[in-house]
């Protein structure tokens, strides 16, 4: 198995120097040096097995062949739920028109859809059809008569004019002018 080496550690440059009380300029430079990885060291450090290399590329593979077919799935699987939620709706449909049959098979209720939908009445009885068989609240009001009377309102329109004038320009714009 391939062993990652340890990042170099930092050289001491001149003990003498740092005995001596170097300036803090120079220490931080140090500092960062220290903080420093070279890459192609690190890089090169690495060593790979035949071992490594296969499983590496079986992983690779591995993932560049399940991520289309788990794709698939997922998009599998909202079809069914879909499809599944518009069996639903069709039961539902089919239920509600089962009853509909089975009323349908019922005398009286032909007999009343008759008389409903189509006016049919039995023979010897008398039909009644009311007009207008609106609640008088429903009703909408009978308008006003007009006047035979003319008569003349007062509108000044000269104050109009000038308070419409004066509420423009007094208004608030939306869009400040650009400045010149």
């Amino acid at each position: 198995m391939a062993r990652r080496p340890a990042p170099p550690s930092p050289s001491p440059a001149r003990p003498a120097e740092a005995a001596q009380g170097a300036p803090r300029t120079r220490r931080r430079e140090r500092g960062a040096d220290a903080r420093r990885v070279d890459v192609r060291e690190w890089t090169s450090g690495i060593r790979l097995s035949a071992f490594s290399v296969i499983m590496l590329s079986l992983v690779v593979l591995g993932t560049w062949v399940l991520v289309p077919t788990i794709g698939t799935y997922l998009s599998q699987k909202q079809k069914i739920a879909a499809v599944q939620a518009s069996v639903q709706v069709t039961k539902e449909q089919i239920a509600a028109l089962q009853l509909e049959r089975e009323r349908w098979n019922d005398p009286a209720y032909i007999s009343t859809q008759a008389r409903e939908r189509l006016y049919y009445v039995k023979p010897g009885s008398v039909p009644f059809l009311v007009d207008n068989d609106l609640d008088p609240a429903a009703l909408p009001k009978e308008p006003e008569p007009v006047s035979d009377e003319i008569v003349e309102r007062k509108n000044d329109w000269m104050p109009q004019l000038l308070r419409s004038i004066t509420a423009s320009g007094l208004a608030k714009n939306a869009v400040e002018a650009p400045a010149r």
